[in-house]
């Protein structure tokens, strides 16, 4: 634990953000730390609590409590707190591979287990993870760990998001010889191109694969596996294939209109964005500009927002984030206790910025798009709207939605971005490898394992269990590296 009595003394300090008006002019990252001494007293606040939910990371109720990772948070809080800042580094690397994206990108499990919240305010554990592992980068601690002993084992992971890091950066540490291949042009993956750059610099992501080069993992951009890289070749030359494409079928929107011209998928929206920023910082023009247009998104979830705070940023006209499902309730119900995931209404960074520009909350509740209307030349100029009702359904007995006679709304919009989820893996992948897939579409393993059907292919993160966090990936990757590990070498002491 932290101080003893600091969850009585101190009270709970965020990093502060610079005001949404002044930090939608760029691209970059908007949180400025706290002071050393601060970050010390929110360790501090860490409570002997006896049983650490933070760390548990199990379902409950099909929601997520704790870290997937198990994070050593108790630890890592005590060491912070006593200035023991190696020492914490070192324990927060026993079980997370990528602490600089976790730090950034996670939902805050932990958090929401924090026995400290559930009178006051959790710790600021995701916030102190960040201030660890920054020390370690800015002090020359994260230097390359280069394996002292090499096995004769070759392994290939097909994609480089954050499973597919994940396995062959534990994999490599195991002494195996690792080659990862990425179909783009950048190491990432999801990481690179899925997450905008305010909320993940992807420097930061770069200075990750330098060190792991350095530690002797091979990188293969432009290697499409299944394309312009055989299958076959693969298999014959590696001794095991971890399979990390992730989940990659975007969900459409069944409507009239849909051929509109003007209407994306939020992955190639905001994938655009990111490759001309990285390019050429917006000058080339490659990119899906929502400047000066009227901007519609399909869908409010974490996807649905990062598009938001994008078109911000492009200067769009006016933005709505469309949510089919009714508002959550400020506060957790009755039916909702601790240490369950709180199901919440939150407003995140690119609603807080539309709110801040435009004066209203970008969402609309219990709507959905009915009819994509065009101009004469094709060009999307409006969308016509429709809100819903959820009643039960005879048969199943599930809510299900209906729509509102009589509800519908025409809105202005030049641009339409479905930001709806994804359905499963791209197949050609899973059929240049002759794996089998699941009624979800994603690999099919046995329940809890991570080989597939055919010999000596593995796979991992969301083409394994669909769509997921980039926690949930990491804990995917170091689980299909051990189960690697023990096909190779009949035992593994991975975890």
């Amino acid at each position: 634990m932290g101080k003893a009595t600091g969850f009585l003394e101190f009270t709970r300090v965020e990093t502060t953000a610079k005001e949404p008006l002044e930090r939608i002019k760029d691209y970059n990252e908007f949180h400025l730390p706290l002071t050393e001494e601060k970050r010390c007293e929110q360790a501090a606040r860490c409570m002997d609590c006896g049983v650490p939910f933070c760390q548990n990371g199990k379902m409950l109720c099909g929601m997520i409590s704790g870290c997937p990772l198990n994070n050593l948070i108790p630890e890592w809080n005590d060491l912070l707190y006593h200035g023991q800042k190696e020492q914490a580094l070192d324990r927060l690397l026993m079980t997370n591979n990528f602490p600089e994206f976790t730090s950034r990108v996670c939902p805050a499990f932990c958090e929401k287990a924090c026995i400290c919240g559930v009178y006051d305010s959790p710790v600021t554990t995701r916030e102190n993870e960040r201030a660890i592992i920054e020390f370690g980068f800015e002090n020359g601690l994260m230097q390359p760990q280069i394996p002292l002993a090499r096995s004769d084992k070759k392994v290939a992971i097909i994609g480089s998001g954050p499973a597919g890091l994940a396995a062959a950066d534990t994999l490599n540490k195991r002494g195996h010889n690792v080659t990862v291949y990425e179909r783009s042009d950048r190491v990432g993956g999801l990481l690179m191109y899925g997450i905008p750059n305010m909320k993940l610099e992807k420097h930061i992501i770069e200075r990750r694969v330098e060190l792991m080069k350095a530690e002797g993992v091979e990188f293969k951009v432009n290697s499409n596996v299944g394309d312009n890289v055989s299958a076959s070749d693969v298999l014959n030359d590696f001794d095991a294939v971890v399979l990390a494409c992730g989940s990659s079928n975007a969900r459409d929107i069944k409507a009239d209109g849909r051929d509109a011209k003007g209407i994306y998928f939020a992955v190639d929206f905001l994938k655009a964005t990111t490759k001309s920023l990285l390019d050429s910082d917006l000058t080339d023009g490659n990119y899906i500009s929502a400047k000066d247009k009227n901007v519609v998104i399909i869908g409010g979830g974490d996807t649905g927002n990062d598009c938001v705070g994008t078109s911000v940023r492009h200067g769009c006209k006016s933005v709505i984030q469309l949510e089919m499902m009714p508002k959550l309730p400020d506060e957790r119900a009755e039916n909702n206790p601790f240490p369950e995931w709180p199901r919440v209404c939150k407003t995140d960074y690119g609603q807080e910025e539309a709110i801040a520009l435009f004066g209203d909350d970008p969402r609309l509740y219990c709507t959905t798009v009915k009819e994509f209307i065009k101009n004469e030349k094709g060009e999307l100029s409006s969308v016509k709207t429709v809100k819903l009702e959820f009643v039960t359904d005879e048969k199943s007995g599930r809510k299900v939605p209906k729509e509102i006679a009589g509800s519908e709304e025409i809105l202005p919009c030049e641009l339409c971005i479905i930001a709806a989820g994804f359905l499963g893996c791209q197949s050609y992948v899973a059929k240049a490898f002759g794996v089998e897939l699941n009624e979800r579409t994603n690999v099919k393993t046995e329940a809890g394992e991570y080989i597939t059907n055919v010999e000596k292919v593995f796979t991992a993160g969301d083409m394994h269990i669909g769509q997921s966090l980039v926690v949930r990936a990491i804990r995917e990757g170091r689980d299909a590296a051990a189960a690697v590990d023990k096909y190779l070498m009949g035992y593994t002491n991975l975890k």
